[in-house]
């Protein structure tokens, strides 16, 4: 397990171990973020733990194209009343994703430093927000990073109301031009919407 120093490089990611653990340590600078994901690596780690970096092997990825839409959904699609738009409250949906009660999680991993990492990303243009509204209530969202190669990595989302995540997420990849949507790893939900594994090295020579 290599610890990262000031110097923006990682190892090669065939590196990881059997869970995709990386590396750890380094900064949460704009610079090291986006090297990261255009290596197919990212951060994921607890409040008061050293930072760790992860490229899993299985890759959870969606591909626009097998979107899947359930009849429900469809129904839900038709008749909902939401409005959808995107980077008009990014500060809202981070921290609204970091709030929020997920099974088997005693806390989030969206810490206070991640949070003001991903703002700073946000105003360089690479992480953008995805929100729902029900008049002028926020009712889900989503944020991500877009490496403007055509691949939006996904990191959270929350939702308020049923299926209000999934209208914003439809929405997304219907009304965008991605050819892969990264996932990272396995979700019961995203996988309702398609979601598949691939391997690691089909993962980065699709990023490429």
């Amino acid at each position: 397990m290599q610890f990262l120093t000031k110097e923006l490089k990682f190892p090669d990611v065939t590196s990881a171990n059997k869970y995709g653990l990386l590396a750890l340590g380094g900064d949460l600078s704009p610079e090291r973020l986006l090297m990261a994901y255009r290596h197919g690596i990212f951060p994921w780690f607890n409040k008061d733990e050293v930072i760790l970096w992860w490229s899993p092997d299985p890759r959870f990825v969606l591909f626009p194209e097998k979107l899947k839409i359930s009849k429900s959904m469809k129904q839900v699609l038709r008749n909902s009343n939401y409005s959808i738009t995107i980077n008009k409250a990014f500060r809202t949906v981070i921290h609204q994703c970091a709030s929020v009660k997920r099974e088997g999680q005693h806390n989030t991993w969206i810490t206070d430093i991640m949070i003001e990492a991903y703002i700073t990303l946000h105003k360089l243009n690479y992480a953008k927000s995805v929100e729902v509204w029900k008049e002028k209530n926020l009712v889900a969202g989503f944020y991500g990073i877009d490496l403007n190669n055509g691949v939006f990595c996904g990191e959270s989302m929350f939702t308020i109301e049923p299926n209000a995540s999934k209208v914003g997420f439809i929405n997304f990849i219907q009304n965008n031009n991605y050819k892969l949507i990264d996932c990272q790893v396995y979700t019961k939900h995203l996988e309702s919407l398609g979601a598949e594994n691939i391997s690691r090295a089909m993962f980065l020579n699709l990023l490429n």
